[in-house]
């Protein structure tokens, strides 16, 4: 019992100290327009932003465009996720792939992608396809590394005993590699996932008919403070959920590595 009170005790600090930079942070926007420091019409109290947020998850129109953002967030994700794992435990299990690889990333890696947004639109389209698109480009990257280098640092004896055993390469890289870079790649896939919040979005500003990126530009345009802040917290919330679930998958993901004991 005495172990489980010391969890359930450190769980409860962690997500106090997770939640006190947003408390203060939403303490200081309630002091800012309760005393007028700045005007209602540039910065509305949070308290009306939150009460038009509640009201607005009612509006099908508002949930549409969250679902088309949520789409293009996980749909692109996913494919980031898939693609950036299996280059990544190849390249590491194959130096052919691994010297093709190392170039491209060398030259990709630092380019920011949404200059290339422009060109995935004539390619693609103004619908989802640009953005997922876009979501891939930037979210790749940081998942390939993250597992290339975990799977690279794998200690070879696992490999050689595993060969030993009758196990293919294959088999092998897809197994126990893949299992011993597991914390280096969901590390990877927190960063991306990040990433690919805020690609979407940024995406949706710039170019789009729908999206909650597209709500908040055209509530600006029409000087609709309010409405302009809900699309912020929306995806605000959107990426604490995701952090969350992010964190109960991690630790059910990593039970017996050294950190989680």
């Amino acid at each position: 019992m005495s172990a489980l009170h010391a969890v359930w005790r450190r769980n409860i600090s962690e997500t106090l100290a997770g939640a006190l930079p947003i408390v203060l942070a939403l303490g200081i926007w309630y002091v800012i327009s309760a005393w007028n420091f700045a005007p209602a019409s540039l910065l509305p109290s949070p308290v009306t932003v939150f009460r038009r947020f509640l009201v607005l998850l009612g509006d099908p129109q508002f949930l549409q465009n969250a679902g088309a953002t949520l789409y293009r967030l996980f749909v692109g994700f996913g494919i980031a996720v898939m693609l950036g794992i299996g280059i990544g435990i190849l390249a590491a299990g194959n130096r052919t792939v691994a010297a093709l690889m190392q170039p491209v990333i060398r030259v990709l890696a630092p380019v920011p992608k949404i200059a290339l947004y422009p060109a995935l639109v004539l390619m693609f389209g103004f619908d989802h396809s640009s953005k997922i698109a876009l979501v891939v480009a930037d979210a790749l990257f940081p998942i390939l590394l993250a597992t290339y280098q975990g799977a690279v640092a794998v200690d070879p004896k696992l490999v050689w005993s595993a060969r030993a055993a009758g196990a293919s390469q294959t088999r092998c890289l897809f197994t126990i590699v893949l299992t011993a870079a597991l914390p280096s790649i969901l590390t990877g896939a927190r960063i991306g996932l990040i990433i690919a919040c805020i690609v979407v979005f940024l995406a949706e500003m710039i170019l789009s008919t729908d999206g909650l990126g597209q709500l908040l530009v055209r509530a600006a345009r029409n000087f609709q403070t309010v409405d302009m802040f809900v699309p912020i917290i929306a995806i605000s919330m959107l990426g604490l959920l995701l952090n969350a679930a992010f964190n109960m998958l991690s630790k059910r993901l990593l039970v017996g590595f050294p950190s989680q004991n």
